[in-house]
């Protein structure tokens, strides 16, 4: 439904208007957002002029006008912050639209922001989006969604992708990796259609995701990004009737997003033929693997004819750097910061408390006006686990707390994150479902109650602290029950200078991990 309709005008059309405000999804970056509630804005007030996003939110602001006789001032729009740090070179007068430095400008620049690049013919980052000949409705696009200029990965993962060359890529979380893959794959389609005019619209682009939450934000940035141009989207998971994912794909769509396991169920009941398609997108790769998905994405692989391939993900594993061999040979890889270490913008506080201690610490964290920073999300292993908790929460210190995993469903979790994000649920707490791209923007606090199984996660579920730069902080609750992440998880603290508790000093299990640089705690708590 496009914004410029007033709710009238979309009730004269018979199209259903949301009754309240609890209907409306949360705004993307960049999409107007009601005046009242800053939910996204669907529709226009007919009186005012006014974005609001539901017949309950309309009347309000009628109320208002009527009370005051003047205006609600909108709220805000929210802007993505741009990196911390720019290295300025002069644009280039080259007619390809690529800048034309040396190659050691081209070093200096990847070196000031700590972009590392591994292959043949590299092209050089690029410093702004309007340098490398995209389509002009789709520098449009990415203005109006916030982004002013790219971050270091999207420097230097765009312009490789546009020339064609396959990449495996490795990003803090948070950093812009998404846009990184869907600017090239959205000019790319939409250049082929505009150049092939046909009928029978084929899929062009297909893009796997290993959870269905990270599915449906990805397919939900593509359109914003896509809006005006030749490109149509088919989101392709479980919780959703595959009928309608069927029919959307037969009347033609561009881009295909979706998780394996449901994808194959679709492509073994249905013929849907994908011989256009161009490019192939793995978002957070290592996690398909970890999560059995390895058979299911070679499969469909074989399916396709030799397309370009980008690989994306925060953290890089021998086991994903096996499968890259086995999907292309000539490869680019590109990481920006040090691979498999935690994003420097999050600040680690590792506290040393026994399992049966967590609950009681964790209330004391959520009750501190000084430590408590909402809105945060609690990471837990169980899913019973997290809802238990989450009641707890609630019960305990009396702030509203809702729990979210796999078994909840697909309905009940875009409710839940729609409250969290628009501000109505401080507190989250999460099994690993929201450790994996899943963008939480807003979110600077995470508190790892349960240590995960390994330190990749623990990168992913800190990282979750930080968007695109921004400073956050992870509080980590350690005891001898996570033993065996002890080594690794000293030098993730060495690392990043972070205070290590005396009790994971001394223990015994640290033992050859700890030298020289720490600061150590004089207090376990």
């Amino acid at each position: 439904m496009e914004n410029n309709q007033s709710v009238d005008e979309v009730n004269d059309g018979g199209y259903g208007v949301k009754e309240s405000s609890r209907d409306q999804r949360e705004a993307l970056p960049g999409e107007p957002k009601c005046v009242i509630c800053g939910r996204y804005g669907e529709y226009i007030c007919d009186v005012t002029d006014d974005d609001i996003c539901s017949l309950e939110c309309k009347q309000t602001l009628l109320c208002r006008v009527a009370n005051k006789g003047m205006r609600v001032t909108p709220v805000p729009p929210q802007r993505l912050p741009a990196t911390d740090e720019c290295y300025y070179v002069r644009e280039s007068d080259n007619s390809s639209g690529y800048q034309d430095y040396s190659s050691d400008q081209n070093e200096l620049v990847r070196r000031k922001l700590d972009i590392n690049v591994k292959g043949d013919a590299v092209p050089a980052p690029i410093l702004s989006f309007s340098s490398c000949n995209l389509p002009q409705r789709l520098l449009q696009n990415i203005e109006a969604a916030g982004y002013g200029m790219p971050t270091p990965v999207q420097m230097q993962a765009i312009p490789a992708a546009l020339i064609g060359k396959s990449l495996l890529v490795s990003a803090d979380t948070g950093s812009g990796k998404t846009a990184s893959f869907l600017v090239p794959l959205i000019s790319h389609c939409a250049n082929f259609r505009l150049k092939h005019l046909s009928k029978l619209k084929k899929p062009l682009a297909m893009v796997l995701t290993p959870t269905r939450e990270l599915c449906i934000q990805v397919e939900e940035q593509a359109k914003l990004l896509g809006k005006g141009l030749p490109f149509k989207t088919a989101l392709v998971v479980g919780g959703d009737a595959m009928a309608g994912q069927i029919y959307r794909i037969q009347q033609g769509v561009e881009l295909i997003v979706g998780t394996p396991g449901r994808l194959i169920d679709l492509l073994v009941k249905h013929d849907i033929e994908l011989d256009d398609i161009m490019m192939f997108v793995l978002d957070e790769v290592d996690c398909m693997l970890q999560r059995g998905f390895r058979d299911q994405v070679m499969q469909i692989f074989r399916g396709l004819l030799q397309p370009q391939i980008l690989m994306f993900s925060a953290t890089i594993s021998q086991e994903v750097e096996k499968m890259v061999s086995s999907l292309a040979k000539d490869i680019v890889f590109v990481s920006v910061g040090k691979a498999n270490r935690p994003n420097k913008a999050v600040k680690q506080v590792p506290i040393w408390v026994d399992s049966k201690k967590k609950k009681q610490k964790l209330f004391e964290i959520l009750m501190s006006k000084q430590h408590f920073m909402p809105p945060a999300v609690v990471y837990v292993s169980s899913r019973l686990g997290a809802d238990l908790l989450s009641n707890a929460i609630t019960v305990t210190t009396g702030i509203k707390s809702l729990s979210i995993h796999g078994e909840k469903p697909m309905k009940e979790r875009r409710e839940i994150m729609q409250s969290f994000l628009v501000g109505e649920v401080p507190v989250i707490v999460a099994t690993g479902v929201l450790g994996r791209g899943v963008d939480l923007l807003g979110v600077r606090q995470v508190i790892i109650f349960d240590m995960p199984n390994s330190t990749k996660e623990y990168v992913h579920q800190i990282g979750r602290a930080s968007r695109m730069g921004e400073d956050g902080t992870a509080i980590v609750f350690v005891n001898e029950e996570n033993k065996n992440l002890f080594p690794e998880l000293v030098e993730i603290l060495k690392s990043s200078g972070s205070a290590v508790p005396r009790e994971l000093i001394n223990s015994r299990y640290t033992v050859g991990s700890f030298g020289k640089g720490y600061k150590k705690r004089k207090h376990g708590s």
